[in-house]
């Protein structure tokens, strides 16, 4: 069995758990930003789920804080590497129990972008992108999971074009493709919970039946 890295924070690990939703924080956080999130949205979610955090690999320029690569400026050469570690940590988390098809990936900002980047190659129930935004170059496969978009359409760090692109990006696949948008900026706010919630229970829902 891969031993996973320790950066790994494992939470609900529920002994009838028969999905996971993995979290990927934002550029400066860590893999505590988006517990609190992770609970809410866990909660009465059928089938059980197991939460995973996924801590970035690299500091924060500033000390605080963790980076999936350097982004101000941003180190789009650093890209291709921090997707194959992305990738390699998110297959070792498979179980014969909960399989990457039974796996919902939730990516939150620079969180976003490398869930979308790295989770359309991989068999994942569906991936989860709030306020993300598309790697330059970057070109979504026809076979991918469903994908649902969160974004604020006052972002003003990521602005909401970013998710209209990625939509534009993600349309010619074989998967569906929703974006929700919200009056709001740089966040995730309560208020597109319940959609979040619904993509986890058909995803989810669906791949059990396929059992």
């Amino acid at each position: 069995m891969t031993q996973e890295p320790p950066a790994t924070l494992r939470l609900r690990p529920h002994p009838n758990a028969q999905g996971r939703l993995v979290l990927l924080h934002g550029w400066g956080a860590d893999a505590d930003d988006l517990l609190m999130l992770g609970e809410v949205l866990a909660q009465d979610t059928q089938p059980p789920l197991e939460l995973v955090s996924l801590q970035a690999p690299e500091p924060h320029p500033q000390g605080i804080g963790r980076q999936w690569y350097g982004l101000f400026p941003p180190d789009w050469s650093a890209v291709p590497a921090a997707q194959q570690q992305l990738k390699s940590r998110l297959q070792a988390l498979a179980t014969d129990g909960i399989p990457l098809q039974s796996t919902v990936v939730l990516g939150f900002s620079q969180g976003a972008a490398m869930a979308l980047a790295t989770g359309c190659d991989l068999p994942l129930a569906g991936l989860i992108a709030c306020s993300g935004y598309p790697h330059p170059g970057w070109t979504a496969p026809a076979q991918r999971p469903p994908v649902l978009l969160i974004h604020g359409e006052h972002d003003d760090v990521v602005p909401c074009t970013a998710a209209n692109e990625l939509r534009q990006r993600l349309e010619g696949g074989l998967s569906t493709v929703q974006l929700e948008r919200f009056n709001g900026g740089h966040t995730i706010p309560e208020s597109v919970f319940p959609s979040i919630k619904k993509a986890l229970d058909v995803w989810l829902s669906s791949t059990r039946h396929e059992d």
